[in-house]
């Protein structure tokens, strides 16, 4: 590995750390979707900094090229933040659904009373 791509990857996992971090600080991104992103970003600084142990994490597991972990893991946290967010997304869904109904009933029972007298005497 030359030292460029050592100090790259470096820079690359520091840089991702702090752009979660900093969104976090400025409430634009919630703890709970940055966990992933955080656990993404810690396991690319260690790697990073610990190349040897990419190489003996492969030959444990059994791939032939550690970069190919790389990718699996890369994978892993991208469908974990996908299921995560098809999760979020569900209940969000039900909750506007239920507030769809409640507007409606509200609106309902507004025009009822806003309705003319006649209306309610026949």
């Amino acid at each position: 590995m030359s030292v460029a791509s050592y100090i790259l990857g470096i820079a690359a996992s520091v840089l991702t750390l702090t752009v979660v971090i900093e969104m976090l600080r400025r409430r634009q991104l919630r703890e709970r979707h940055a966990v992933w992103w955080l656990v993404a970003g810690m396991f690319a600084l260690v790697i990073s900094i610990f190349p040897s142990l990419l190489v003996a994490a492969a030959e444990v597991i059994g791939i032939e090229i550690p970069t190919n972990l790389v990718f699996f893991v890369s994978l892993l946290v991208l469908f974990l933040v996908c299921i995560q967010h098809a999760a979020e997304l569900t209940k969000l869904e039900d909750k506007v659904r239920v507030l769809a109904e409640e507007a409606a009933l509200h609106e309902l029972r507004l025009s009822r009373l806003e309705s003319p007298s006649d209306n309610r005497a026949s």
